[in-house]
């Protein structure tokens, strides 16, 4: 059996896009020739990928158990070729890496700017998702590694620790709470909130400490961004939690204030997952090795600063 890689990647975009009018795009091959790879692998394979209807195509559970083969496969054909270019022109490469919206905001802007003046010649894309999508991407081997809060995510993951971060709330200047050194949450909850995206950790954190302490959560709005919490907040729209050095980017800009947490879960641990240290592409480990590095003690990213 001689499987093409090729078709296996026309596959996997057939899942992805569920159309193969549209896989086929993605690919850049003509519809038909996709149709023709697709029922040469089932073929191949002797099993039935697809159940085909005027409606359309439906995976098979074989189809399913295929595509985590096919991305294991592919992510270890590309690590070879990736590997071979390294050691052959020096430090070189393509980096996949997904990385929350704290990790984002906080600290990989000066540790890539450094990484990468270093090493010219390596490309980093770097994606912004939640920390339940960054442990799948990485468990499914569309990302080499990823950074996302500590937690049970499921999936044979390594995780090295990474940096510690400090939750704050944020209020409109005169606000009540803004006239505290630092606020619990059962003050807080006396009113509006401005909450981050769904699916986001920081709401989920509010919501699990509203239940434990048997009051409701008012989330008068919720956005997508830090830069637009910030500015709903200003506006008067509620309050909002947000990560502290991410917060002092807009409090000089704008009207709002920071006021400590008395709340445990308001120091957070930030981690790096990934599938194996070893089986990275030699560009991706020096990555991963200069972002755990400890923060210079001179102006380190993460020391404490004062709440403006």
């Amino acid at each position: 059996m001689r499987l093409d890689p090729i078709s296996l990647r026309l596959f996997i975009a057939v899942m992805e896009e569920q159309a193969i009018a549209r896989a086929a795009l993605r690919e850049h091959i003509a519809t038909s020739a996709a149709s023709r790879r697709l029922a040469e692998l089932e073929l191949q394979l002797n099993v039935q990928l697809f159940e085909r209807s005027n409606r359309g195509i439906t995976p098979t559970p074989a189809a399913y158990t295929l595509l985590g083969l096919a991305r294991n496969v592919l992510g270890e054909i590309d690590g070879i070729a990736r590997q071979m270019r390294e050691y052959g022109s020096g430090m070189r490469g393509h980096v996949r890496m997904v990385a929350n919206i704290s990790a984002i905001t906080q600290f990989l802007p000066v540790q890539l700017q450094g990484f990468m003046a270093k090493h010219p010649e390596v490309q980093v894309h770097l994606q912004e998702k939640i920390s339940t999508e960054i442990a799948l991407a990485v468990a499914q081997n569309t990302a080499d590694f990823g950074i996302l809060n500590a937690g049970r995510y499921g999936g044979d993951l390594s995780y090295l620790p990474y940096r510690r971060d400090e939750l704050i709330l944020i209020a409109p200047h005169g606000h009540p709470l803004t006239l505290l050194e630092q606020v619990s949450m059962r003050q807080a909850l006396e009113y509006d909130f401005v909450g981050a995206h769904a699916g986001s950790v920081i709401n989920a954190t509010l919501t699990r400490s509203a239940a434990q302490l048997d009051m409701p959560l008012r989330l008068r709005i919720q956005v997508t961004s830090y830069d637009a919490l910030c500015l709903m907040v200003a506006a008067g729209l509620g309050v909002g939690i947000l990560p502290r050095q991410s917060a002092a980017l807009y409090a000089g800009t704008l009207g709002i204030t920071a006021v400590r947490l008395d709340e445990p879960w308001a120091q957070r641990q930030l981690v790096l997952c990934l599938r194996s240290l070893e089986a990275l592409p030699p560009v991706a480990r020096a990555l991963v090795e200069h972002l755990i590095a400890p923060p210079d003690p001179v102006g380190a990213s993460e020391a404490p600063g004062p709440l403006q």
